[in-house]
């Protein structure tokens, strides 16, 4: 029987459940506003910020200062002699984002990490997560369509540590080349089998004790039993594949019927 430790966060030697909540203010069209004053403090994930003002947002410290991925917004903050620039990390448009904004414990990306993204689209997600590992860290962003494909090899050009792959996840040999021996991996695939093509990269890239962190949307896996039960199978066949989930985040009101899994493969 799997324990609930609903809302504990003493006790970490359990499976955890959270439901997502309204804590990350400001929808799609959120940001801050022009005159408003604007304070920026460090989250307690490095490499994450919280910036305050009007309404309270996160972000990351951009690796291309003046430059855009998706038209997020971006604030300046002046650090001596020098401005910083922060961008607003949508979380909307960001299933990492909505996860950090539904109170997951442990996120496993960090500065100087290496991470292997799974299902990096045009890179929007992706670009954040290069601004937290920075530059002593590596993202490897695998994305299967090239329409996609092509904006995420653009959007590399400006953040020299993301190495985009446009290949199928579901093969993970055939960018065994590119990608080495991986700190956490990142799914966001939406299929049926995502569990299985989340277990053959961690094979092939994930170290013992690495983390990792799966998107579920449940409607892709079985739309007709409640998203409750999907999340309850995934948890399982992730548990028969050699992953120890730790936590549930449902990503409510970012994104309906979706959860994020996050956990340690194959600890010691």
């Amino acid at each position: 029987m799997v324990k609930d430790f609903r809302g504990s966060r003493g006790d970490r030697g359990g499976f955890r459940r959270s439901r997502g909540g309204p804590r990350g203010r400001g929808g799609p069209r959120g940001g801050p506003r022009g005159g408003a004053k604007v304070i920026v403090e460090p989250h307690r994930f490095p490499g994450v910020y919280i910036i305050r003002g009007k309404e309270d947002m996160i972000g990351t410290r951009s690796l291309a200062p003046g430059e855009t991925v998706y038209q997020e917004k971006k604030v300046q903050v002046p650090e001596g002699d020098i401005k910083i620039e922060y961008r607003v990390w949508n979380p909307y448009r960001s299933k990492i984002a909505a996860t950090i904004l539904g109170g997951v414990e442990q996120l496993g990306i960090r500065p100087g990490c290496k991470v292997l993204y799974l299902g990096a689209a045009s890179g929007t997600t992706v670009s954040h997560v290069a601004d937290i590992v920075g530059l002593e860290g590596s993202v490897y962003a695998v994305e299967f369509s090239e329409r996609s494909g092509r904006d995420l090899v653009n959007m590399a050009k400006k953040r020299i540590n993301v190495v985009p792959i446009v290949d199928d996840a579901r093969h993970p040999i055939r960018y065994r080349m590119l990608v080495p021996m991986v700190d956490v991996l990142f799914a966001d695939v939406a299929q049926r089998d995502q569990a299985r093509i989340l277990a053959l990269n961690a094979q092939h890239y994930l170290k013992n004790g690495g983390r990792f962190l799966i998107s579920i949307k449940a409607n892709c896996i079985d739309s007709t039993v409640e998203p409750s039960v999907v999340f309850e199978r995934e948890i399982e066949t992730l548990k028969e594949l050699g992953f120890v989930p730790e936590e549930m985040i449902t990503l409510e009101p970012y994104e309906v019927d979706h959860a994020a899994v996050s956990g340690v493969y194959r600890p010691s």
